[in-house]
């Protein structure tokens, strides 16, 4: 269970820009579930997702993996149990290293380089497969360089090499968002397949309500830094896009847009 105990965040704090974006906020992600997660500009969903990955500290309260309190873990020990796809592809790939030495580099993670070779070549086979369940047709493109794949080969790579370790975490941050809506559509079919076939605790920030609605069994809406809508289960099931629409439209009011 992923657990954030009564997290405070300031962001440029004691100026006279102070502001206060996460007040003693709370949230437990039960292991297995397939949380989305959307929410207006501003909302607190990316500072969420770092907060969770280390990225950026929290100024109060605790964070806690499977009861174990992480709080003060720095980013690359976290990556050893989180897998993150970000919304530009090109920072989950590198562009200049072929598709062979970027999957030998996430193959790696986590794990001592020393002096051996970057590129194990008996695990090529193993590469070849995983690249072919993506039906991209990469893995007859083993020795390109990924800076000259597509946006969505390059997002379907960063997909796969977040998740070819063990984690325990997937970190989706509106992965689909930079795609036209074709390749959006096979990435999020690729997610789902990934997550369910891993039983990975999976949560996804994304502007895409459909996508919100359809995928996952738990949804959240998150406005000024806290969770105003959560639906799990039975409920999550039954929720319409219209619902979602209606609550932004409330919000939109009551901010005065």
């Amino acid at each position: 269970m992923l657990k954030l105990n009564h997290i405070n965040k300031y962001y440029n704090a004691g100026t006279v820009n102070e502001m206060c974006l996460f007040r003693d906020f709370n949230l437990s992600i039960e292991d297995g579930q397939f949380v989305s997660v959307v929410g207006s500009n501003g909302s607190g969903k990316t500072s969420m997702l770092n907060i969770i990955c280390g990225s950026i500290p929290v100024d109060q309260g605790t964070i806690e993996i499977g009861g174990v309190d992480i709080t003060n873990m720095p980013e690359y020990k976290r990556q050893r149990r989180i897998g993150r796809v970000y919304q530009d592809p090109a920072r989950g790939t590198c562009p200049h290293m072929t598709i062979l030495e970027n999957m030998s580099l996430a193959d790696n993670k986590g794990k001592p380089f020393n002096l051996l070779p970057g590129t194990n070549r008996q695990r090529v086979d193993d590469y070849r497969e995983s690249l072919k369940s993506l039906g991209l047709g990469l893995e007859d493109k083993m020795n390109v360089k990924v800076g000259v794949l597509s946006g969505g080969q390059r997002q379907a790579m960063a997909l796969l090499m977040s998740t070819m370790t063990p984690i325990e975490f997937l970190i989706l941050d509106e992965h689909t968002a930079a795609l036209d809506p074709k390749t959006a559509e096979v990435i999020m079919e690729l997610t789902d397949k990934v997550v369910k076939e891993k039983k990975l605790t999976t949560i996804m920030v994304t502007h895409n309500l459909r996508y919100a609605v359809e995928y996952g069994d738990r949804l959240l809406m998150m406005h000024q830094g806290q969770a105003i809508m959560d639906k799990a289960g039975k409920e999550k099931k039954e929720i319409q896009i219209d619902d979602i629409l209606e609550k932004f439209n409330a919000i939109s009011i009551e901010c005065g847009n």
